[in-house]
């Protein structure tokens, strides 16, 4: 008997939900309302898609997992993305200082548009699996609170039902999962927002001339003077040309959409590296805003009975401020529970679509964890404040990263906690903890850790001061 698996949602988390079925199912359908490009364009589907995204090394390791016969990190490269070394290739202004820039390169990220990265796994998808691609809306589940047996979806050809023997929801934030779960029954979902009213601002611009190997730059923003948060940061992307993008949160952080004060913005950040190295630079867009940036969370896993068959993967489950460049990691460590339990198991056995959603819910908690503890810090933050817990591992948290700003032991912590390599406690292991409570073996960085080289350039495309 063909047994059919149905993915809603063609982005990142529902591709690769639907490479790990392609190895369990005999057919894989993935639905998608967008009329999905051809290259690697920007699709109304994607509300953050035109602002920084960083694909961490905790999320591209179960990429090259999930893709047959592809290296996704390979592919990506090729495509035009960039691959930046945590250590070695980002210059860094925190709260608590510089960073500093070490021999060992650690972990590595790599930075592209959302619209190429969407593009290339979907390609790498399709063209190594049987999986297809249909337009349509999915109306509803159907089936029972016992299992879900299919969708009930809309098409230019009208309504109709389709089978499933497994059904995952990856429409992303605007998914309806909560409504259809209730129509099925299941209608004790808890769920949570912790908004900082962020706003995320950006715009392209054409690398300068010279200035290509110039490190990804940043400027973060401080959630503990009790001020809204206001950051900025220059990262390479395809095409030779820069990503600059803005954030900042509600109550006067908000950047604007006005080009020139949009470069005032830059320049007004704690340190105005971005703004220097920008003022010269030729803007080959707009400045592009958007505001759909909460963290917001779905309970599923501990909903009292959920059905067989389904499972929930990427912002339909869970979004995250998009400042900590967390949430296609986490999609990508949900894809791979959902596979490794594939792998052991039928589609139809009974059970198999709660412990993938409690299993997926780890990395989830992980992200979670780490963005709410910020974000609650900021001003006009609604949906959660400060309790002592927090203010126990902030105070912990912030010592460790002076400590990082000139410690090799617990800035290579940081980094393994940053690219979700590892979760949290990797912060708690003795070493980091003797390193924290230390202090810094080396004295602060004055300004940014530049080489005489990147001097130069910046000196170069500085223009605010001729």
């Amino acid at each position: 008997m063909s047994r059919r698996a149905v993915v809603i949602g063609a982005g990142l988390a529902g591709m690769l939900a639907a490479a790990a079925l392609s190895a369990v199912a005999d057919e894989v359908v993935v639905l998608d309302r967008d009329d999905l490009p051809e290259g690697p364009e920007h699709r109304k589907g994607l509300p953050q898609g035109r602002h920084a995204h960083l694909l961490m090394a905790g999320g591209l390791a179960p990429m090259e997992e999930l893709v047959p016969g592809v290296s996704m990190r390979k592919h990506l490269l090729a495509a035009g993305a960039h691959e930046i070394p945590l250590g070695s290739g980002m210059v860094a202004l925190t709260p608590e200082g510089w960073f500093r820039r070490w021999r060992h390169p650690g972990p590595r990220m790599l930075t592209c548009t959302r619209a190429l990265l969407d593009w290339a796994v979907r390609g790498a998808v399709l063209d190594s699996t049987g999986v297809v691609i249909r337009k349509a809306r999915v109306l509803e589940l159907t089936g029972s609170r016992e299992r879900v047996t299919g969708v009930r979806l809309s098409t230019a050809a009208g309504e109709e039902d389709l089978a499933a023997d497994f059904v995952v929801d990856a429409s992303g934030r605007g998914s309806r999962i909560v409504t259809w779960l209730a129509a099925l029954g299941v209608d004790d979902v808890r769920e949570k927002t912790v908004d900082a009213g962020l706003v995320n601002a950006t715009r392209l611009y054409r690398t300068p001339e010279g200035a290509g190997r110039f490190p990804l730059t940043m400027v973060q923003a401080d959630p503990y003077q009790g001020r809204p948060g206001r950051s900025g940061m220059v990262l390479p992307i395809e095409g030779d040309r820069w990503m600059v993008s803005l954030a900042g949160t509600r109550g006067g952080g908000e950047p604007p959409s006005d080009p020139d004060a949009f470069l005032r913005y830059t320049l007004d950040l704690p340190d105005p590296i971005v703004g220097r190295l920008i003022s010269g630079a030729e803007p080959l867009t707009d400045v592009h805003v958007s505001r759909s940036t909460s963290n917001h969370r779905r309970y599923l896993e501990k909903v009292r009975s959920w059905p067989d068959g389904l499972v929930v993967l990427g912002d339909a489950l869970a979004t995250f401020n998009p400042a900590y460049g967390q949430g296609m990691s986490v999609a990508a460590l949900g894809a791979r529970e959902l596979d490794r339990e594939l792998r052991g198991s039928g589609l139809g056995e009974p059970g198999l679509a709660r412990r993938v959603q409690r299993r997926v819910a780890r990395p989830v908690e992980s992200a979670w964890t780490m963005a709410v503890s910020q974000d609650v810090w900021y001003p006009g933050t609604r949906g959660g404040s400060p309790g002592v817990a927090d203010r126990l591992v902030t105070a912990y948290t912030r010592r460790m990263i002076r400590t990082a700003t000139g410690s090799y032991t617990a800035a290579s912590a940081l980094w393994d906690v940053m690219s979700m390599t590892t979760g949290p406690t990797r912060l708690l292991r003795p070493s980091t903890v003797l390193a924290t409570l230390s202090g810094p073996p080396l004295p602060a960085a004055v300004g940014a850790p530049l080489t005489e080289e990147e001097r130069a350039v910046l000196r170069r495309l500085d223009v605010t001061e001729r």
